[in-house]
């Protein structure tokens, strides 16, 4: 009897260590395969944070889509303005304001909101008429490439562009109001409509005149 109380002992004590032996293995595995599993996530993670070239692979994908179509943030916004019609002059509000009158750098700051529904576009630089003169006011010479671009406008979007003043004191023109045109992608434009000045200035003068492209910044903002 004493033998076999011992060789029970013996035996449950190789037992319990086999179990524990066993835990520790399975305990391992399962560890094993998290960091695996960590691992291949770390792995995904780094090739999305970090591709060969630096840039991520959200990046990389824009990237290519750039070189196919633009990119990602461009096809959204051609989808969202896929039906955008040119704009027109009675679905806009078109503001002037006089600035630096009677400074160097005296112009009127033209400024278009699109008060419609839907998005529209404008290109090129607005035709301006000055005063009772029905004479069409030319392109600034000095004004920055772009001008065939169509800017968008979402609703409530605006878009800026300038009349230039050159004012040499003698034999110039007096006026407070203005009229514009949009033109079109043909360079076309829509019919003429008066402009709401605004600001204390609202009267301006001129020898001669010239006109700055739609942009979504204002120019001369300083």
């Amino acid at each position: 009897m004493r033998t076999s109380r011992i060789r029970t002992t013996a035996l449950a004590a190789v037992t319990a260590a086999l179990a524990l032996g066993l835990t520790a293995c399975g305990s391992g595995d399962s560890d094993s395969k998290a960091s695996g599993s960590d691992k291949a996530a770390g792995t995904t993670q780094s090739r999305s944070a970090s591709t060969g070239d630096g840039k991520s692979g959200t990046e990389q994908a824009n990237s290519t889509g750039d070189k196919a179509s633009g990119g990602t943030d461009e096809i959204a916004s051609k989808d969202a303005t896929a039906g955008a019609q040119q704009c027109r002059g009675d679905e806009m509000l078109v503001t002037a304001v006089h600035r630096f009158a009677g400074q160097q750098g005296d112009h009127l700051l033209v400024t278009a909101s699109n008060q419609g529904t839907k998005p529209c576009w404008v290109t090129s630089f607005p035709a301006v008429r000055l005063g009772d003169d029905s004479l069409e006011l030319p392109h600034s010479k000095k004004d920055n490439p772009g001008g065939n671009k169509h800017i968008t406008l979402q609703p409530g979007g605006k878009a800026y562009s300038a009349v230039n003043l050159f004012d040499y004191g003698t034999g110039h023109q007096t006026a407070q109001s203005l009229a514009i045109a949009l033109r079109g992608t043909d360079g076309h434009e829509s019919p003429y409509y008066s402009v709401v000045m605004k600001g204390q200035k609202q009267q301006f003068s001129w020898n001669e005149a010239d006109v700055l492209n739609w942009n979504t910044q204002k120019p001369y903002d300083f």
